[in-house]
């Protein structure tokens, strides 16, 4: 048996997502489980470096969680040969330049989305990295989620029959900071620090759409600035100047229409913060981040409309949990163990920096479709050509 040690450059984890779902819940669990284990009894161990710009965030994440390896120079770190993997969480507008560093040094790339700020820089990591060879990755964590996976058993079974249409709804009440502090960083709400929820969420929107339902033909969006001022981490009052809500239709191959609303600004009155409902003409399914439950045709109630009378559906009632029937473990984590599995084993991961940009070019499109007031088709996109 031999253990395959990692050395993980992870740049950016002092954040809320880095230190919980890529850190404490993804490495940390891999190294506390005793590494991935390979079919050849071979053992995957990954090692993280935590790098940083401010070196007190940087040592507190490190001595509370027994992580002994830990700097403020990213170029040090780089130029350690025992370091095979480059991991990027910053804000948005740092990563692709701290990426492009990475490439050069030789490192396999797995980094958060969006990649990059636009979609020609975007599909330039992608470029620089298969001219160097490195592999790369992109998390689309959403697709490992236990709601996610279920919905695509039954649509690998044909439940549905011919799929009509999927209403997706996300978001949450994010506080404006004066009489509670916000759930997300000021940065999310200035569209000159990269914020933005569609910059931030149709990336996602883009490989839960291509890799359930179909590829995204077209898209027409209406963003919107909610709250115009809010206050930031040091009690400053600022203005919002990027879109906290976004509605949009997307339409997919074989005429699927999509309509997804997400928003930083609502009350959430479902059962998840995300859920998304599959209508079809053998049956329907509404799923979360955890579950799924369907109402196939011949369980449909018959509905008439009467507003003069109580409504005597209980129609929350009439839906079927779909079971686990397997273990989920987190997403990020899932995830990751297939990186890791593709830097040493060399096995298929399909969600690459180019997947990563197809996002991209979802956030511009959407951006433009707001903008100009208008649907917008999806051009094609290839890594050396771009759009066609």
């Amino acid at each position: 048996m031999a253990v395959h040690h990692i050395g993980i450059i992870m740049n950016g984890v002092t954040g809320r997502m880095g230190t919980n779902q890529h850190l404490i819940r993804s490495i940390l669990a891999i190294r506390n489980e005793g590494g991935i284990a390979l079919a050849g009894g071979d053992i995957i161990m990954p090692d993280p470096i935590l790098v940083g710009r401010q070196e007190h965030k940087l040592r507190a994440l490190a001595e509370k969680h027994g992580v002994e390896r830990w700097t403020t120079d990213l170029e040090a770190s780089l130029a350690d040969g025992y370091n095979q993997i480059y991991f990027d969480a910053q804000t948005t507008l740092r990563r692709a330049d701290s990426i492009k560093q990475a490439i050069k040094a030789g490192k396999h790339i797995y980094c958060e989305k969006p990649t990059a700020d636009s979609l020609e820089a975007s599909l330039e990591l992608a470029l620089l990295a298969k001219s160097a060879g490195v592999k790369n990755g992109v998390v689309q964590d959403k697709l490992f989620l236990p709601g996610m996976l279920k919905l695509k058993r039954l649509i690998d079974s044909g439940y549905f029959g011919k799929i009509l249409s999927v209403r997706m709804e996300f978001g949450y009440w994010v506080f404006e900071g004066d009489w509670q502090p916000g759930q997300r960083p000021s940065w999310n709400y200035r569209k000159e620090d990269g914020g933005g929820i569609i910059v931030d969420m149709f990336a996602h929107w883009r490989y839960v759409l291509d890799n359930l339902f179909g590829e995204v033909k077209a898209v027409t969006c209406l963003g919107a600035t909610h709250i115009p001022k809010r206050v930031d981490e040091q009690g400053d009052t600022y203005e919002c100047t990027a879109d906290d809500a976004a509605y949009a239709t997307f339409l997919l191959e074989g005429d699927i229409i999509v309509q997804a609303n997400s928003s930083w600004a609502v009350r959430v009155d479902r059962d998840d913060l995300l859920t998304i409902q599959v209508d079809g003409t053998l049956g329907s399914a509404v799923a979360g981040l955890r579950d799924c439950k369907t109402q196939h045709r011949v369980n449909t109630p018959k509905p008439v409309w009467n507003p003069d009378i109580p409504n005597p559906f209980q129609f929350a009632e009439q839906w079927q949990e779909v079971p686990d029937n397997q273990l989920f473990d987190n997403a990020f984590k899932v995830q990751w163990e297939l990186f890791l599995q593709h830097v040493v084993c060399d096995t298929p991961f399909r969600w690459d920096l180019f997947e990563g940009a197809k996002g991209t070019q979802m956030s511009e499109i959407g951006l433009q479709s707001w903008h100009e007031r208008r649907w917008v088709d999806v051009p094609a996109l290839t890594l050396e050509g771009g759009q066609s």
